[in-house]
């Protein structure tokens, strides 16, 4: 991630001047943009052309002065004459901050692209590089926030002083603000007429509940940051503590608050540095202390995530907990390849299954169900893979049986293998670094496989 050569911040105008040197339309843009505040504008120019009369500026129609300077806050240079570069000058002798419009390297501040709520206000600035991509994004921005927002904010301004007196725990009281500002219930009340009365009574009902904590089990998908759902994030910017698995990508964790605690209790295969024990322990204190935590798990949580055992410790000691499913390694490894686990007439069903430590009486049921059709999807076989294919066979799998493997799944850098059984048996089988999904069945050979490596000369050759 580069550095950035501003500092992105809101400038107090208050009771200031912002000064306007020119009278075309790029003066009339720029006071567009200041005369939503409350600061004086005042525009000058030798050549007034734009028409200023629906933003109830007047422009004075003479040169610029020195003394205009007088009390500014900001100065916009948005002409090229005598007098602009007076202005220019005088700003830079009085130091007081400048904006050449379309000079970038002239400029002491630039002019975002603004989403504006008031009192809410977003800001998205290029540094004056690309303009246009910061109108797209604010375009997009717009599109997320509800117009009311701005008077849900307007609400939690109104109630800072009986939060403070009701709420005593600050992160209680941040758990409130963040309720009041995204609950669907208060927009409602608000475009209704009573929002005030819907977050007086939100209020009462945080400050009956205290410091109660709760545990999200967040999935966070494969690998990939921009397949986390919006809930998940939304969860993430709200957490106090997050506690993250070894595969969940620094990207993702990095999605969450500023200021929270972030604590990786990973686990590799012969190493775990917290066993489940300790982390139901983990989970159950850290809720207990008031927070809520953000249990980041990769994939799905409940899809071979032991979510079962930290969901009863959290029953037994009482402590509230939601469930955000994610992406899992199986449904990514399939958009990877365009392998439609399920497929008409070919495979009815999809299993998954985990290839590590199976017995017999597993792979004898795996086999028959991949001879009726059905697909594998195996997890956590990568080091067993030949062994498994072997085991396959041996009870009753054909040798032919299509086999495709991805490892890296929903990630950059995912790499891919086709065969069959008889490959995975028979040849020297080396596999990319990372975590593994091995499909098994018939519907494998309709997946795009054309660019997989194959697992042996006489592998299994996939048609379209």
């Amino acid at each position: 991630m580069g550095q950035l050569n501003t500092f992105p911040l809101s400038y107090k105008v208050s009771g200031q001047r912002i000064v306007i040197v020119g009278g075309g339309d790029e003066a009339l843009n720029k006071a567009r943009l200041v005369t939503k505040t409350t600061a004086e504008v005042v525009i000058i120019s030798r050549h007034i052309e734009a028409d200023f009369a629906a933003l109830g500026a007047m422009p004075i129609q003479r040169g610029f002065s020195p003394c205009d300077l007088k009390g500014a806050a900001l100065v916009f240079v948005a002409e090229e004459s005598p007098d602009a570069e007076l202005a220019k000058r005088e700003a830079r002798r009085q130091g007081v901050p400048l904006n050449v419009v379309d000079v970038p390297h002239e400029c002491d501040f630039y002019t975002p692209s603004i989403v504006e709520r008031a009192p809410l206000t977003i800001a998205i600035s290029s540094e004056g590089e690309a303009p246009v991509l910061a109108r797209l994004v604010r375009a997009r921005i717009e599109a997320m926030l509800s117009p009311r927002i701005g008077k849900i904010a307007g609400l939690a301004g109104s109630l800072r002083k009986k939060a403070e007196a009701l709420i005593h725990d600050n992160a209680a009281r941040r758990r409130f603000y963040e309720t009041l500002v995204t609950s669907p219930e208060i927009e409602l009340a608000e475009a209704a007429g009573r929002g005030a009365a819907a977050a007086e009574a939100l209020l009462a009902q945080h400050g009956e509940m205290g410091g109660q904590g709760v545990v999200w089990l967040i999935g966070a998908g494969p690998g990939s940051e921009d397949l986390l759902t919006l809930r998940a994030q939304r969860l993430l910017q709200e957490a106090d503590a997050i506690v993250h698995d070894q595969l969940v990508p620094d990207a993702v964790v990095e999605m969450g608050r500023r200021d929270a605690e972030r604590i990786s209790v990973g686990k590799a295969k012969g190493h775990h540095s917290f066993s489940q024990a300790q982390i139901n322990t983990l989970l159950v204190r850290l809720a207990g202390e008031g927070k809520r935590v953000a249990r980041l798990k990769s994939g799905d949580p409940m899809v071979f995530g032991r979510a079962g055992e930290e969901i009863a410790a959290l029953r037994k000691a009482g402590i509230g907990y939601q469930i955000v499913p994610g992406v899992s390694a199986a449904l990514a490894a399939a958009a990877d390849t365009a392998t439609p686990v399920t497929l008409r007439k070919v495979s009815s069903g999809f299993i998954m299954a985990t290839a590590h430590g199976a017995d017999d009486s597993d792979l004898d049921h795996w086999a028959s169900l991949a001879q009726s059709g059905l697909t594998l999807a195996l997890y956590m076989g990568k080091s067993v893979v030949s062994e498994v294919a072997g085991r396959l066979v041996a009870h009753g799998a054909s040798p032919a049986l299509p086999v495709g493997i991805v490892v890296n799944a929903g990630r950059s850098n995912r790499s891919t293998y086709s065969g069959n059984l008889r490959s995975l048996i028979e040849g020297d089988v080396t596999l990319a670094e990372g975590p593994a999904i091995i499909f098994v069945g018939e519907a494998v050979a309709a997946g795009d496989w054309a660019d997989a490596a194959t697992l042996q000369a006489q592998s299994f050759k996939v048609v379209a």
